[in-house]
Formats: C-alpha cells, sequence, structure tokens
C-alpha cells in the first residue's frame, strides 16, 4: 500500500479551508481528467458518498468513496475528515486534518493510502514509491488548487 502526506499552510480560516476541502465536486475540478459526483444529499457528514470518475469517455475508473469521519474545527479543535476508497481499482484511505495557526490562518495535512485491486503485495516495492511521488504530485496539485479556490 503506497502512503504519503502533504502539508500546506495558508491565511485562510480554519472554517473557510473545511468548506473548500469538502466541496466534493470541486476535488473533480481540480484533479485531471476527474469528475465528481456526490451520492448522497446533503449537509456533509458521516456517511456521504462521491464518486470520482477519471478517464476520457468509456475509457477509464470510477473512484467511490465514503465519509467515515467528519469532525469539523472548531476553536482549539482540529478538523479531521476520513475517506474510505472502495472501488473496483482504487482501495484505501484518505484523510485531511485542518487546525487553525497563532496568525489566524490554518495548516492542512492530507494523507493517501492507496493501492490497486489485483495487484499483488510482491510488487509493493516497486510500484509504492512510484505511486507516492504520482500521488504527491497530482494531490498536491489539487490541494494548492481546492485551497485558492
Amino acid at each position: 500500500m503506497s502512503r504519503f502526506r502533504i502539508e500546506r499552510t495558508v491565511a485562510a480560516a480554519p472554517d473557510e479551508v473545511w468548506r473548500r476541502l469538502t466541496d466534493w465536486p470541486a476535488h473533480g475540478a481540480r484533479v485531471p481528467l476527474t469528475r465528481t459526483i456526490v451520492l448522497t444529499p446533503g449537509p456533509n457528514r458521516v456517511g456521504t458518498r462521491f464518486t470520482a470518475r477519471t478517464g476520457i469517455g468509456r475509457f477509464g475508473f470510477d473512484d467511490p468513496m465514503e465519509v467515515v469521519v467528519f469532525a469539523p474545527p472548531a476553536p482549539g479543535r482540529t478538523g479531521v475528515c476520513r475517506l474510505e476508497k472502495r472501488g473496483r481499482v482504487v482501495l484505501g484511505r484518505a484523510a485531511f486534518e485542518v487546525t487553525g495557526t497563532a496568525a489566524g490562518g490554518s495548516r492542512v495535512v492530507w494523507t493517501e493510502e492507496l493501492r490497486l485491486r489485483g495487484v499483488p503485495s510482491v510488487c509493493d516495492p516497486v510500484l509504492d514509491p512510484v505511486f507516492a511521488v504520482v500521488g504527491r504530485w497530482v494531490f498536491g496539485r489539487a490541494l494548492d488548487g481546492l485551497l485558492r479556490h
């Protein structure tokens, strides 16, 4: 299983950062060739489900996810959102934490644990570093876009 972590500090307040990061369709707009469809009615909460569809036309895959932890930030408390990836292709977890800074901004920590269904674990030593580099690049760009939005 490939694991990676991305950290950012921004001037925006934690509640605004949380709003941007839990705008699931906006995630799809920030990842190349991807669109995100929310499958459950709002508001966001534990049990919210959405699917990120990546590809062109018939050639692509779905990355269905479900929110399993949803605790927005509050004064003195870090906000935490955890997702389970339950697709036919991509499995694993994603999470982000939003913490207020002394300057009134926010610190974001995004972590991912990914694996491809059907790929034997003996391939992990070769594939995990590649997935981590690609994941940090793709999700780092997506995170930067969401935080600028």
